[in-house]
This record gives C-alpha cells, sequence and structure tokens, in this order.
C-alpha cells in the first residue's frame, strides 16, 4: 500500500500536518511493506527538509498513492477519482458549505473515512485536534484577562515556536482572585483543565465556587447536567437530556452570577436550550466579562458569541445591551474570544499528538486487520455512495 500525507490548502493556510517527519519514519519502520510520500508544502510547520533529510520521500503528484492522508477538507478541484482519503469533511452535520465537497466526492466514487466518527466499540473517539483547542482556548482567556486588566501581556500563541515557549509566557501572568467557570469534560475540556493545573489555578467543587470567596484565582470544571434541568423540575438525567433536550433549562445563570471568565469547552445539541440568552447578559446580576468560546457556534448556545474572531485578530466586544459589537477593553462589554480554528495556533505540538494518536489507533487497523470494524464505522462513502450510517445525507446532497 502507498500512502500520500497531503499538504493543507484552505485559507486561511494550515500549518498542520497528520504525520511528522519522525513519524513517518516510525510508520515505516513498523510496516516496512508500506510505501510513504509527503506532498511537498511551503506553509507547513515541518519544511520539505525536515521530511528529506530522514529519508522520507517528497511528491506532488500523489496519484499513484492508494490512500490520502490530510487534516482538514481537500479542494473540491484537487480530489483524485477512485482513491481513499481520511480527512476531517465537516459534512456530517450537513454543513452547507461543504456540499459540493461531498457531492464531487461521490461523483469521483471516493471512499471517504472521517476523523471525527473514528470511534472505538464504546463510541469514544480516536483522533482529533480537541485537547490542544482546549490549551489554546484556555491560554487565550488569560491573554485576554491581560490585555483587559492591562496587568500583563502575553505573547499570541501563534507567535510561540512551540508549547514549551507559550507555558514560559504564562509566567508573567498575575492572577488575582479570579473565578473561572469551564464547561465540558471531553477532549476539548481536558486540554482546558490541563492548562489550568498547570498555571496553579486551584480546582474548587461546585459548591464552594457558588458560595464561597477565595483569595486566590479558581476554577471549576462543569459537565452537562450541573447546568441543565428539566423544566417541569422533574429530576435531571444525562440520558433523558440527550433524548429530551427540548424538555430541559439552562441553570448556568447561576454560575454567571458569581464567575469572571467562561471558558466554553462544551459539545452543544443544534436543539438543547442556550446556556445564558441576550436577555441573561443584560442582567445586573450577570458577572462574566471574559469569553473564551472554544465551541465557537455562531448565535448559538452561548449569547456573546456573535462572530468568529480570527487568529489574526482574536479578540472583539459583545455589548450586552445592545447585543452587538463593541470595543473589548470597556468596563460594561464582554470581551469574546471565539476562534473557530484553534489547534492551528500550536501546529507543532497539535500535529505530533494527532500524528501519535493515528500512529496507535488508526494504522494498525488500516494496514494490519480492522477486525474491529472501525475504519468501517467511520466510512462516510465507499466508492462513491453513502454508506448506511450516512444514508440521511442523501438529501443533503441533492439539495440544491
Amino acid at each position: 500500500m502507498k500512502i500520500g500525507v497531503l499538504r493543507e490548502s484552505k485559507t486561511p493556510p494550515d500549518k498542520r500536518v497528520v504525520l511528522t517527519p519522525h513519524q513517518c519514519v516510525e510508520l515505516l519502520k513498523q510496516y516496512p511493506q508500506t510505501e510513504l510520500v509527503v506532498q511537498p508544502s511551503q506553509m507547513r510547520k515541518f519544511s520539505d527538509r525536515e521530511y528529506s533529510d530522514l529519508g522520507i520521500s517528497l511528491q506532488e503528484d500523489l496519484s499513484d498513492c492508494d490512500v490520502l492522508f490530510g487534516v482538514k477538507e481537500v479542494l473540491v478541484d484537487s480530489l483524485i477519482e477512485g482513491k481513499k482519503y481520511f480527512f476531517f469533511s465537516h459534512t456530517i452535520k450537513k454543513q452547507s458549505h461543504n456540499r459540493d465537497l461531498l457531492r464531487r466526492v461521490l461523483a469521483l466514487k471516493i471512499t471517504l473515512i472521517d476523523y471525527e466518527v473514528l470511534t472505538d466499540s464504546r463510541g469514544r473517539r480516536l483522533v482529533g485536534f480537541g485537547r490542544y483547542a482546549g490549551i489554546v482556548g484556555c491560554y487565550n482567556a488569560f491573554l485576554t484577562l491581560g490585555r483587559r486588566t492591562g496587568l500583563f501581556d502575553l505573547k499570541r500563541v501563534y507567535n510561540c515556536d512551540d508549547r514549551t515557549e507559550m507555558e514560559a509566557e504564562l509566567e508573567k501572568m498575575q492572577l488575582s482572585n479570579i473565578k473561572i467557570v469551564t464547561t465540558g469534560t471531553g477532549r476539548v475540556g481536558k486540554g482546558v483543565k490541563e492548562l489550568l493545573d498547570i498555571v496553579g489555578v486551584k480546582q474548587v467543587s461546585i459548591h464552594e465556587f457558588l458560595n464561597h470567596t477565595f483569595k486566590e484565582a479558581v476554577y471549576v470544571q462543569l459537565e452537562t447536567m450541573d447546568y441543565f434541568e428539566r423544566s417541569d423540575h422533574g429530576p435531571s438525567f444525562k440520558p433523558d437530556f440527550y433524548d429530551n433536550p427540548s424538555e430541559y433549562r439552562s441553570d448556568f445563570m447561576k454560575f454567571a452570577q458569581v464567575a469572571d471568565v467562561f471558558i466554553a469547552g462544551h459539545f452543544h445539541a443544534s436543539d438543547a436550550p442556550p446556556l445564558f440568552t441576550p436577555e441573561d447578559a443584560k442582567s445586573s446580576k450577570f458577572k462574566i466579562r471574559i469569553v473564551s468560546d472554544i465551541s465557537c457556534d455562531i448565535n448559538g448556545p452561548v449569547a456573546s458569541t456573535i462572530r468568529p474572531s480570527s487568529i489574526e485578530n482574536p479578540i472583539y466586544g459583545y455589548h450586552p445591551e445592545s447585543a452587538s459589537e463593541d470595543d473589548f477593553d470597556k468596563e460594561s462589554v464582554i470581551s469574546v474570544v471565539a476562534i473557530d480554528n484553534l489547534p492551528c495556533e500550536l501546529p507543532k505540538d497539535a500535529s505530533e499528538g494527532f500524528g501519535a494518536e493515528l500512529l496507535e489507533n488508526v494504522f494498525p487497523h488500516l494496514l494490519k486487520s480492522d477486525d474491529d470494524g472501525i475504519l468501517e464505522r467511520a466510512t462516510l462513502c465507499d466508492c462513491g455512495f453513502l454508506t448506511m450510517p450516512f444514508n440521511y445525507l442523501n438529501k443533503f446532497v441533492k439539495k440544491s
């Protein structure tokens, strides 16, 4: 089998890659019967020279490869007929901006395996960039705090060479007795917690967070049922919430009344109630003044997230009274960071983490045996036909 590593071609440029030079060497060591080539790139965090110095072949035309690996969506005009691809397609939620991509994949009889649905037998995701989204999203909350208060000034993550340099920046911080609330306990949430613990922010219980004052910075990490309750005041259970989200309402306001910073790292279903609304944000009791929305659902569960921000311009302000954008450093304004491609800020470490997961959790099933059905479950379409679990996308594809 010949494997090709694609260069990322979307705009804005993405410096990540699925396998670092040393990971390519490791793959060939583990599977010596495999061929591997890398498409040249001027943007990638790892240079072409770093690959070639380790004996990895560079090849522009990948049409002789059997399987092609990329990170983000492949440009429609670059797709090669009849090939097997691995990448984040961003189509399984019927994202309209990628409708033409899925149509082209089907027309070219391509087999597409989507990283987003690569799971084990218990439904746990096997690969992803969520951890680094959480780490960078947490860092950006501190970046915003420093700029809003003027107490310290952190270097932007994308200006750091790697995570080591980023963490060194955090030593500049001067934290008062602020309270930080963060949602989500998955990959993103774990990344947020990882950095909070490194910084030395103290984790406290929900009861302590809501009822006590502290002389130091503290945080609480919330699971789904910590901030949702049944509208009829009946017993609240996670399975029931997932089955009947419209029958629940948010109880997040009790945290918003005591928290200074909110780091949103949760998954939010489209029919679930919002965490806080524009009306909630107008309340004199609403205390949060910094929101780092890692989930970045526009006009969704976090009312202050009215647009995505960018790596170049990460912070904007949300004025609760007008529900519109304003200067981020005004006292009455909520400072918002809502970058939808956070791992791109730390491309070296994010690529290393992703490649390690591929080597451990994906390549054995591709190059040995997929007895567990891991690749089968994640196959969006096979030789140009949607597989049974994704048949619901037929209407999406045909929609004009």
